[in-house]
């Protein structure tokens, strides 16, 4: 009888293992085909995209070439690019410094500003969209780069903050009063303890707040009007513009503009990886 109980066992460890092999399988594929298909398309010839397959037949760099030659993607890309650093360094200094002083000082008003930021969590950053427009429209600030910059970080501010304050609480107070018996100020302690020892946090932060602008479409679209300060999704979605029936390029060249906007983020993510899992495990850490 117990024989037969531990075959039963192993039968069914052997099943649920297989299972879950499967599904893992499927979502793999369900995950990697497009972007092969995407990946295969931007190297079929132009105008080939009804035949197009994941193995182009002849493949051929037209579609980037035509891409950089024939399109302003070069420009689009510098655009984008621009405003996704310019967030990335001010997301890390704002909001690192300000978890800074959450973690590790006591002041009035402490409590409820950090209940305000866990309360702006809330609500989508798209809801404010009219509101952003007539700020931007107020200020005269539409169809500028720096607009995007400054929504953009503002935007990332709640979530940030929590998590980086969340990391700091991890870090003992203790190495902060050792420099500040040796004669370090608070910036000094900042700059030379706190963020050294916050990498995985910065890490994420800095990640998390490049991925934002460099894929985002629907604000720039509301707030940038001329043609030579476009995003590369701006770009993109103008060249084959189905709705207004506009197409002016082929598909296969929108997915070789697919591909190249993807390099960055995937060389970032190869050199973050292994502080990202560390970051957000250690930022979930409410604290006190």
């Amino acid at each position: 009888m117990k024989k037969k109980t531990n075959k039963l066992a192993i039968a069914k460890s052997i099943l649920t293992r297989a299972l879950i092999y499967i599904e893992l399988l499927m979502v793999v594929v369900i995950v990697l085909y497009p972007i092969l298909w995407v990946i295969g398309s931007s190297f079929n010839p132009i105008n080939s995209v009804g035949r197009a397959s994941i193995i182009p037949q002849n493949a051929t760099f037209d579609n980037y070439i035509t891409l950089f030659t024939k399109t302003g993607y070069v420009s689009w890309f510098l655009n984008t690019g621009y405003i996704a650093v310019m967030t990335m360094v001010f997301s890390v200094l704002v909001n690192t410094l300000t978890a800074f002083v959450l973690a590790r000082f006591r002041f009035k008003g402490r409590k409820a500003g950090m209940l305000l930021v866990m309360i702006l969590q809330t609500f989508p950053p798209y809801m404010s969209m009219t509101a952003l427009y007539m700020v931007a429209l107020n200020f005269g600030m539409l169809d500028n780069l720096n607009m995007l910059v400054i929504i953009y970080v503002a935007v990332g501010i709640p979530i940030n903050i929590w998590l980086a304050r969340g990391y700091l609480l991890n870090l003992p107070r203790s190495i902060d009063e050792a420099a500040y018996i040796d004669g370090a100020s608070k910036l000094q302690v900042f700059a030379r303890i706190i963020l050294p020892l916050s990498v995985p946090i910065v890490s994420f932060i800095a990640l998390t707040s490049f991925m934002l602008p460099w894929m985002d479409y629907m604000l720039p679209r509301l707030l940038i009007g001329s043609v030579e300060k476009q995003t590369v999704a701006m770009g993109l979605y103008n060249m084959v513009d189905i709705v207004k029936n506009q197409t002016q390029y082929s598909i296969t060249t929108f997915c070789a503009g697919a591909v190249l906007l993807a390099v960055p983020i995937t060389i970032l993510y190869a050199v973050f990886q292994r502080f990202l899992i560390t970051g957000v495990a250690s930022g979930a850490n409410k604290g006190e």
